[in-house]
């Protein structure tokens, strides 16, 4: 765990500081909501850190990240991260799908950072267009090792055969083994068309390492890239991208520690050629995407509209040198948070070629409420007829004789706290040590250096524990967590050495994006039928089956077989639910028996004790995904039941992995 610091001075702080640091056991709080985003995508409890790659699937977004449902804010504790899986059609507004790959499923423990593709090609040999996955995992741990999480680190693949939604392991041995290494994680594969093999990058402390292969099994390290000078290297990237001016260049990006150069501890980036082995710097000093405090862990993945133009992405709001210190957890029992999805173009410059960004064109759908407050000519401090938590504030100001200028957001009705975002002539920064954030005094302000023109556009997000400020044209980008009080909801405006006209100031407010959790109905992991499942006839004295079928979730399924074969007949139902999510998902095999056709095999929704959605199977032992559109039920009492009348051949069904889930947003 990374414990360093970063210094930085205060524009405008008050004389009061509220720093917040809060690490105790989540209390029962009296709105449960008092913290949790409202635009902003947040784990649906519990822990969160790094975001994983988002794949396009059918229009739809598949993003995961590391979750973990034991964290008790114990720094001492072996968190224990799993795959948790949320999708989109829009890359903003995500849906919670519940956890895709599990940890202790195999003898390696937990999952760590790596990144999924999908196998179109079938390369890797679990069928055409499996989602296949690298990740990190300790390679076979010792107890010992599991508590602390010092295992030596290999990369292990997994794989998916319904879409994304469900991993398995590919056995327990590694497909990179670590010899020797310490640090050795964060797989971010790639597919080189060129020369139609894939490639991987695996960050390893002060390098990254770069690998090629045929298959997502048979791995040849070929090269690797040494750093030392920005500290900590993880999470590395790669991709292509075409610039404004026409020219197509690479990108190799990596998220790393520049507090010991008094640079940024988020996203590093250089522009150049990769050859298929190894990477050609058009300059050897870093960019950084971010100058804020909290853009860790970032990834970044085409934009399905324009892939070669523009990408997306997203990076974790937190930082490992306070990764505890957070108001969400104490009062709402979640910590994590990402930072909005922003878009990234390449252009051209005087220097090369670098990335600018800014949130992505998506987040307008969302927009629910606009105040324009017109031009602002300010000297000195203007609080504005506005009050908010959450929404993005947009200007353009025009200098005059002005040294700094900027605005505070989440301000206190007498004006003792804020969070101030802004520019002076030399730098751009957002300041938070006028409320309450994370970390110490060395993580007040965060600044970039800045050479303004004679006006300057801010484009400023405020959520409601967090403030992230795009300046220009995405050329300077923050992302800081702050803490403020839930009743601190004033806006200003202020200048430092003259005056200056904020033009044009408008306020959006957008819907709440808060995801609803996936519920998982049974995942038959138990060796009766589940609590509160009732079984008769053939079923009434049996139970589970272990297997291991194509595409199974955990060790044990539902199968009627198990009551006598396939001449066993009966019922398996759940207890009644509410449904108020708008999708019921769950892997199916067996015989194809509908409904209607007696005999039947079928699993279906029950509605006034009345079949509402059918379902059955393929005469075949393959699990498939089969997903019903619920919303038109909302509000109403169901059951699941799966129902077996047929004797003949294929007289059973094979039933896993039942959740109530809301569809892509």
């Amino acid at each position: 765990m990374r414990t360093t610091t970063r210094s930085g001075t205060c524009a405008l702080v008050a004389a009061g500081v509220l720093a917040l640091s809060m690490t105790s056991a989540p209390a029962a709080a009296e709105n449960a909501d008092e913290y949790r985003a409202e635009y902003h995508l947040t784990v649906p409890d519990h822990w969160k850190n790094d975001p994983q790659r988002p794949i396009l699937i059918d229009g739809t977004y598949h993003y995961y990240y590391l979750y973990n449902g034991d964290y008790d804010a114990d720094p001492s504790a072996n968190y224990g991260t799993e795959w948790r899986h949320a999708t989109s059609t829009d890359g903003v507004r995500w849906a919670d799908q519940g956890v895709a790959a599990p940890k202790g499923t195999n003898a390696n423990y937990d999952l760590w950072s790596g990144s999924a593709v999908v196998d179109t090609e079938n390369t890797a040999g679990f069928g055409d267009d499996a989602v296949v996955m690298l990740v990190t995992q300790m390679d076979h741990p010792t107890e010992a090792e599991k508590e602390d999480a010092s295992g030596p680190q290999a990369q292990f693949l997994w794989y998916s055969t319904d879409g994304g939604y469900n991993f398995r392991p590919h056995g327990d041995q590694p497909v990179m083994p670590n010899e020797g290494r310490e640090h050795f994680r964060d797989p971010k594969i790639v597919w080189d068309e060129d020369r139609g093999r894939w490639v991987a990058l695996v960050a390893e402390a002060d390098r990254v390492s770069f690998y090629t292969s045929p298959d997502l099994l048979d791995w040849t390290r070929r090269w690797e890239y040494v750093d030392d000078g920005i500290g900590m290297i993880e999470c590395p990237d790669l991709f292509r991208m075409r610039a404004d001016d026409g020219s197509v260049r690479w990108v190799f990006g990596v998220s790393a520690n520049g507090y010991l150069t008094d640079d940024p501890a988020t996203f590093a980036y250089w522009t150049g050629d990769f050859d298929g082995e190894r990477f050609h710097f058009d300059d050897a000093d870093p960019r950084w995407l971010d100058d804020g405090y909290d853009w860790y862990g970032a990834v970044t993945w085409p934009d399905a509209e324009a892939p070669l133009d523009r990408r997306l992405a997203v990076g974790w709001m937190n930082s490992w040198a306070y990764p505890h210190d957070t108001v969400t957890w104490p009062a709402d029992g979640f910590n994590g948070t990402d930072s909005i999805t922003r878009e990234l173009r390449l252009v051209g410059d005087g220097d090369g070629h670098r990335l600018l960004s800014r949130p992505a064109a998506a987040l307008d759908d969302h927009a629910a409420r606009t105040v324009a407050l017109g031009d602002v000519a300010v000297d000195g401090h203007e609080v504005l007829d506005y009050r908010g938590a959450a929404y993005r504030v947009e200007t353009t100001v025009a200098w005059e004789t002005a040294e700094n200028i900027g605005l505070q957001v989440r301000r206190s009705d007498d004006g003792a706290r804020h969070a101030d975002v802004g520019a002076t002539r030399e730098y751009t920064y957002v300041n938070r040590g006028a409320t309450g954030h994370p970390g110490g005094d060395e993580t007040l302000e965060s600044r970039a250096p800045y050479a303004p023109g004679d006006e300057v556009r801010l484009t400023v997000l405020v959520d409601r524990t967090s403030v992230e400020l795009f300046v220009d044209d995405g050329s300077r980008v923050h992302s800081n967590q702050v803490f403020a009080p839930p009743e601190d909801l004033g806006l200003a405006l202020y200048t430092v050495g003259g005056g200056a006209v904020f033009r044009d100031v408008v306020v959006t407010e957008f819907a709440p994006i808060a995801l609803r959790p996936a519920r998982v109905l049974n995942d038959f992991e138990s060796a009766d039928w589940g609590d509160g499942w009732t079984a008769t006839g053939s079923f009434a004295d049996a139970g589970t089956t272990v297997s291991d079928l194509s595409g199974q979730v955990g060790d044990r399924v539902a199968d009627t077989f198990a009551g006598g074969g396939d001449s066993a007949t009966g019922s398996i139902t759940s207890p009644a639910f509410t449904i108020d999510r708008t999708r019921i998902r769950f892997l199916l095999a067996g015989g194809e028996n509908p409904l209607g056709q007696e005999p039947a095999t079928s699993v279906q929704l029950l509605i006034d004790g009345e079949p509402v959605r059918t379902a059955t199977g393929r005469d075949d032992p393959v699990l498939r995904a089969v997903e019903w559109d619920v919303s038109e039920f909302a509000g109403r009492s169901a059951q699941i039941q799966i129902l077996d009348d047929a004797t003949g051949d294929w007289g059973h069904l094979i039933v896993d992995h039942i959740v109530h889930m809301d569809g892509a947003a």
